[in-house]
């Protein structure tokens, strides 16, 4: 059971591996939407956002739902919003670390 979760935790992860992912997570973190809004949004091709969408949906990160002849897109876990600000603590914290380390330097 243990190596199972583990191996969950890196897949999940990797998912996450991506740049364009975590600004896509970061957009639905406001409320859903479809490819055209998070294209433009992101200022990036759809083909692109789309691939990007395959990914986290096929790692349920994300759900899809048709709205007419669109797919609306929204985290499938609201505990995402957490995770992404954990994230954004850690980096800050490892920021402020450099910044004071730097300063005992000179």
């Amino acid at each position: 059971m243990n190596s199972e979760m583990q191996q969950f935790k890196a897949d999940f992860f990797k998912a996450l591996a991506h740049p364009l992912r975590i600004h896509i997570l970061e957009l639905l973190c406001d409320g859903e939407k479809n490819v055209n809004e998070l294209q433009s949004l992101l200022g990036s091709e759809g083909s692109s956002v789309s691939q990007q969408l395959m990914v986290l949906r096929s790692k349920n990160i994300v759900v899809g739902r048709k709205e007419g002849n669109k797919v609306v897109y929204s985290l499938r876990d609201p505990l995402m919003k957490e995770l992404l600000e954990v994230a954004k603590n850690i980096f800050s914290n490892q920021l402020t670390d450099t910044i004071n380390m730097l300063d005992s330097v000179r």
